[in-house]
């Protein structure tokens, strides 16, 4: 369920994100917009449950939690949702209310992801954050006063002016917080972007970032923290579900501007994907639920294994043939070919019944996805 507004756009962002607009956010009608896409959406999932529902942006916090119930209770109403559903709201430290945790763990929201992004001041003032560290400490206790204590925090490293030092006391600072979950990645500088089209002064080179990934990943794992995924890491039973399915091609209903969905049909075993209208306010113009759809194609087959590889690529554990098999309906004969190029490679290994990511196909994830593109 994307919420596109922030309350200022950071430099490095190549989201869909906007700034508040003077006028306010329309909260109310965007979530009336909300429920219409969700009845939409529901009706290609028909007889289908829900396990995870994530509320990104943008800055979902932003949004009160009578909202954010309301989208959740017509959820419901639509598609069953599991004992065990995982509902995940993202939260800027900085727009952190007293209380206000407890109102969305009313509302059913029972993981919070917080972007700390940094505990350093002074890197999150080039960063462009609204937040100071205190502010995320604040947030937690906030989150804990709520009986909420699944929660994840955000952390990058290679920011600009950072060494090894402080990119390791970012994260002893996240540790002490005692977070289930962290996702720690680097930087960098996307296109379109006030940082690409200025580069701040001061950033690591590519040496230096890749000593703080392996010197964090460490102090990680000896906190109890196991890397699942590139940039995940979890106490035990503590994985992020709902991102889980994203990486091993399970299929989601993505709604509001600019939310991208994938759907296989049950009686065809074709897998569609759909895009939102991106800006907000066009999303919010359109008089019918299917004028809010930008973009619906189906996946050709040919493009199956990569789409597939894309996202199992990254989880440590990699994936199975059967995997394979059952997410996409093509034979495992159709890896066979970019397998072997990758062993060869030294990018890809067996183990067991799964193949793995190296340490070094780990380290050049683009090449390894690269050879499962169609030829």
């Amino acid at each position: 369920v994307h919420l596109p507004w922030c309350v200022r756009k950071c430099p490095y962002c190549d989201f869909n994100s906007h700034a508040v607009p003077a006028g306010g956010m329309a909260e109310q009608a965007y979530v009336t917009a909300l429920q219409r896409d969700l009845e939409h959406a529901a009706t290609g999932a028909a007889g289908r449950g829900i396990v995870s529902v994530f509320f990104g942006g943008g800055t979902p916090s932003l949004f009160s939690p009578a909202a954010i119930g309301r989208v959740l209770e017509h959820a419901r109403a639509l598609l069953p949702f599991a004992a065990d559903v995982e509902i995940t709201l993202e939260a800027n430290p900085g727009t952190v209310e007293h209380g206000r945790f407890s109102e969305y763990a009313a509302a059913g929201v029972n993981r919070v992801s917080l972007g700390a992004q940094s505990f350093d001041d002074e890197r999150l003032a080039v960063l462009g954050r609204i937040h100071g560290a205190s502010d995320t400490a604040r947030a937690v206790d906030e989150l804990r006063a709520a009986g909420i204590d699944n929660f994840n925090l955000d952390l990058m490293y290679a920011l600009p002016g950072q060494d090894l030092r402080g990119a390791l006391a970012d994260l002893e600072r996240a540790i002490e917080l005692g977070p289930s979950h962290v996702s720690h990645y680097q930087l960098t500088l996307e296109p379109d972007t006030p940082f690409a089209r200025r580069p701040p002064p001061l950033l690591p080179d590519d040496e230096a970032a890749w000593t703080m990934q392996l010197e964090c990943q460490a102090r990680l794992a000896s906190a109890g923290f196991e890397q699942y995924e590139v940039s995940a890491y979890a106490q035990r039973g503590r994985r992020c579900r709902h991102n889980l399915g994203y990486w091993e091609f399970g299929d989601y209903l993505g709604v509001g501007a600019g939310a991208h969905g994938k759907l296989t049909q049950v009686a065809t075993g074709k897998v569609e994907r759909t895009v939102r209208v991106r800006h907000p306010a066009a999303y919010l113009a359109a008089d019918l639920p299917q004028e809010r759809i930008s973009e619906s194609r189906t996946v050709p087959e040919a493009d199956l294994p990569f789409e597939f590889m894309l996202n199992a690529l990254r989880l440590v554990a990699g994936f199975t043939a059967e995997r394979f098999e059952a997410r996409t309906g093509r034979p495992r004969a159709a890896l066979t070919g970019a397998i072997q190029r990758a062993e060869a490679r030294g990018l890809l290994e067996r183990r067991d019944e799964r193949w793995q990511p190296t340490a070094r196909g780990r380290q050049f994830l683009n090449d390894l996805q690269e050879l499962f593109l169609p030829v």
